[in-house]
C-alpha cells in the first residue's frame, strides 16, 4: 500500500506554479507597473488609520518628511485584502513539490545564472561561507531568478493590511520597518514594490528582516534589493543564512547513500513521502528552515542546488501517485490533452488547476463522466487504446 505524506501550504507561502503558464524564468524581465495590478480606492476607514498611525510612527523615529512622501499617492488596495481573505490550503507531495522547485527549467536558468553572475557569486561565498548554489537556488525559488520580484506598492499593501486588522501589529509593525528603510534612503516609495504581503525584492525579504540582515555589496551606499542588479539581494541573503548559523563547508543533505550523506553524523534521516528518497540532513538543512519554515523547502533549496552543481535526481523512485500514475505518465497524459487541443498550462506531471480543467473540458466533449482527475484509464484514451 502506498503511503504518501503531503505537504500543506498556503498559496502565499510558496513562490512556485505548477503549470501556471507565468512569466518567463529570466532576471530581466521587468517588474509590472504597480498601478495597472493594484488599484487603489477611496476608502475613508484607511485614511482615518492612516492619520492615527502618523503619530505612532513618528513615536518610533519616522519623521513627517518620510511619511509625506510615502503616503503621497499611497491608498487601500482592496486586491490585496481579497488575496489575505483567500489564502485557500493545498497539499502538494514532495515528488510534485520538486518537479516544480528543480524543473529542467528551473535547473537551466539557474544555471545560466551561475554563469552569468559567477564573479558575484563566487566573492559572495568567500566572504559569507554560504554555498553559492544555496544562494542561487534560493532566487530561483523565491522569485524565479528575479522574474517574479512583485509589483505590489508595499506602503499601500501594508497599511492596507494593518488597517484591516486581522493581523494588524504584525503588519503596523512591517510597515514601520518599510518607512525606515525609505527614511534611510535604500530606494524611494516608487521602487518599493513586492508581494501582496509586503515581501521584496529578489529573495523577498519582508522589511523587518531587511534592516536586521540586508547589505550592501555593492558599495554604493544603499542596500538596494529592488533593482535589476540583484548584487545586494543576494548578498543579503548569505548574510542572513550566515546570521542564522551556516556551516562552512557542510553540505545541507543528501539522499541516504550519496557522498554527501555519507560526509559526516546528520542529525536526521527524513523521508517525506513513501515510497520515495531517505534523505540525510545535517544543521545547514535547519538553517535554509529559518528562511522559510518548511522542509518541503528546504529540501527543494537544497536539492535544486545540488542540481544546479551537475547533480541528479534522487536515485529512488516515488512511484505512482494515488491515481495510479507515475510523474512520467502524468506528463505524458499532460503533453497529450496539449497535442488534442486542452491547454494544461505544461507538462511538469504536476495536476493544478489548468490541467484539472484540461481534464474536465475533455472528458464533457467526449460524454465521459467528468472528473477532471487523471487516471490510467484517461491516459489510455489519450493513447487510443
Amino acid at each position: 500500500m502506498i503511503n504518501r505524506r503531503f505537504f500543506t501550504l498556503g498559496l502565499g507561502a510558496l513562490s512556485l506554479s505548477a503549470c501556471g503558464g507565468g512569466a518567463p524564468l529570466t532576471a530581466s524581465t521587468p517588474a509590472a507597473a504597480p498601478a495597472q495590478s493594484w488599484p487603489t480606492v477611496p476608502n475613508a476607514g484607511w485614511e482615518a488609520w492612516v492619520a492615527g498611525f502618523r503619530s505612532r510612527a513618528s513615536a518610533q523615529g519616522i519623521n513627517a518628511t518620510t511619511l509625506d512622501r510615502a503616503f503621497r499617492g499611497a491608498g487601500f488596495i482592496p486586491k490585496v485584502i481579497e488575496r489575505d481573505r483567500n489564502q485557500t490550503e493545498f497539499k502538494r507531495s514532495l515528488e510534485d513539490y520538486l518537479a516544480i522547485a528543480a524543473s529542467d527549467e528551473r535547473i537551466a536558468t539557474g544555471r545560466q545564472m551561475l554563469q552569468q553572475h559567477g564573479a558575484l557569486l563566487t566573492r559572495i561565498e568567500a566572504h559569507y561561507g554560504v554555498d553559492k548554489e544555496i544562494v542561487t537556488a534560493i532566487w530561483g525559488l523565491e522569485s524565479r531568478y528575479g522574474a517574479r520580484r512583485g509589483d505590489v506598492p508595499i506602503v499601500s499593501a501594508l497599511s492596507t493590511l494593518a488597517y484591516d486588522g486581522r493581523r494588524g501589529a504584525f503588519f503596523e509593525k512591517q510597515l514601520i520597518a518599510a518607512l525606515k528603510i525609505l527614511q534611510n534612503g535604500d530606494t524611494s516609495p516608487q521602487n518599493m514594490t513586492g508581494s501582496w504581503a509586503g515581501a521584496m525584492g529578489h529573495t523577498q525579504f519582508i522589511p523587518t528582516s531587511y534592516l536586521a540582515y540586508a547589505v550592501d555589496f555593492t558599495g554604493d551606499g544603499r542596500r538596494d534589493i529592488w533593482s535589476e542588479d540583484p548584487t545586494d539581494a543576494l548578498a543579503s541573503t548569505a548574510a542572513y543564512l550566515a546570521n542564522a548559523g551556516w556551516v562552512r563547508g557542510q553540505p545541507w543533505g543528501g539522499e541516504v547513500g550519496s557522498a554527501a550523506a555519507n560526509s559526516g553524523s546528520p542529525s536526521a534521516v527524513l523521508q517525506p513521502q513513501e515510497p520515495g528518497p531517505k534523505i540525510a540532513v545535517f544543521k545547514n538543512f535547519s538553517v535554509i528552515k529559518r528562511y522559510n519554515n518548511s522542509d518541503s523547502y528546504a529540501i527543494g533549496v537544497g536539492h535544486l542546488s545540488d542540481r544546479l552543481k551537475g547533480g541528479g535526481p534522487f536515485r529512488a523512485s516515488f512511484g505512482p501517485d494515488e491515481t495510479g500514475l507515475t510523474l512520467e505518465e502524468r506528463k505524458e497524459l499532460q503533453s497529450r490533452l496539449t497535442a488534442a487541443g486542452y491547454d494544461t498550462g505544461g507538462a511538469d506531471g504536476v495536476i493544478g488547476s489548468k490541467s484539472t480543467a484540461a481534464i474536465s473540458d475533455y472528458q464533457r466533449a467526449r460524454g465521459l463522466a467528468v472528473t477532471g482527475t487523471p487516471s490510467v484509464e484517461l491516459l489510455r484514451q489519450l493513447r487510443g487504446g
